[in-house]
């Protein structure tokens, strides 16, 4: 009896282990990047290093903002020499948990490039046990995973134009849909806080602000999208599995996407053509997909923005939408 359960158990994993492969999204388009100038935070590990490895192959120049830029140095000498003599790639210094390094991050980018066609929003964390505050006065899950973006975002915003057609692309996650209405109250978590109400929150806002951000971009040339690159096997988290988790994967081993595979529609948000001047919508293996309905309230959006404009201390000279 007992082997029959496991045989039944091995069929029925294996038979979604197909049907996920089936079905997962992948991104068929060609399109060469070359001449390009691609920025994509968190690059060095994960769904950020396969899209930086895969539009690299396309030509294009890629930035990769990291944190450690030790370990940025090593994935960028190991993309160059999978990819070979294609593309140009760039290391530079950005910590999104940081408002400082945003701001130094962005000057650098300016005085150096003329143009920025695709940026991709991508570095995020699961945050620590307990809550944490940043030197900006930021819960840390917040501040990396939306704040710094936000502030990026718009202080690149300018060159963006200057560079239409051009894209955005925030890596969001299927989390976004639990939080409620009054968890966007409480951003600074104080009246509850744990590790994966904070990334679901952040993520939610990811949406929002992807909304906001195509409304007042319209007519600009400049899209923004958002995207859940899957349940996809990566480092973010990885510092605090233990056993439980790690038979946990074993059986969501079955269903999980590898890196290559969870990062394919933020590629497909980023070069096909078949997205050339969609905007404000929510994708999922390469297709459009639902969202959490509070991301359909406008009130919710726009106040979403105002506050995050205070938060990161947005300046006037700083906002070009």
């Amino acid at each position: 009896m007992f082997m029959e359960v496991v045989v039944a158990l091995v069929v029925v994993l294996m038979s979604l282990k197909v049907y996920m492969t089936v079905t997962s999204g992948n991104c068929s388009s060609t399109r060469s990047m070359a001449g390009k100038t691609v920025i994509v935070t968190g690059a060095t590990a994960g769904i950020g290093k396969e899209t930086a490895r895969d539009l690299l192959r396309r030509g294009a120049r890629v930035i990769m903002a990291c944190r450690n830029l030790e370990k940025a140095a090593r994935v960028a000498g190991e993309l160059r020499a999978d990819v070979g003599d294609v593309g140009e790639l760039v290391v530079r210094h950005l910590d999104t948990s940081v408002l400082e390094s945003v701001r130094a991050f962005a000057k650098e980018v300016l005085d150096a490039e003329k143009a920025i066609h695709v940026l991709i929003n991508n570095a995020g964390i699961l945050g620590p046990k307990e809550r944490r505050v940043t030197a900006d006065d930021l819960e840390l899950t917040m501040a990396t995973n939306h704040f710094g973006h936000f502030l990026l975002t718009n202080l690149l915003l300018g060159r963006l134009k200057e560079s239409a057609p051009s894209r955005i692309v925030n890596v969001s996650s299927l989390a976004h849909k639990w939080p409620r209405e009054q968890c966007l109250s409480d951003l600074a978590m104080t009246s509850k806080y744990s590790s994966m109400h904070a990334y679901s929150v952040s993520k939610l806002c990811n949406v929002l602000f992807t909304r906001e951000l195509a409304d007042r971009l319209a007519g600009t040339g400049v899209t923004a999208t958002s995207l859940h690159p899957g349940c996809v096997k990566t480092d973010i988290g990885s510092d605090r599995w233990n056993l439980l988790m790690y038979l946990a994967f074993c059986v969501m081993f079955f269903v999980v996407k590898n890196a290559e595979s969870g990062a394919q529609t933020t590629i497909y948000l980023a070069v096909s053509e078949e997205v050339e001047g969609v905007s404000g919508s929510y994708f999922a293996d390469c297709k459009e997909a639902p969202t959490n309905t509070l991301v359909n309230r406008k009130d919710l959006a726009t106040g979403l923005w105002q506050t995050s404009v205070k938060a990161v201390g947005l300046q006037q000279h700083e906002t070009h939408c």
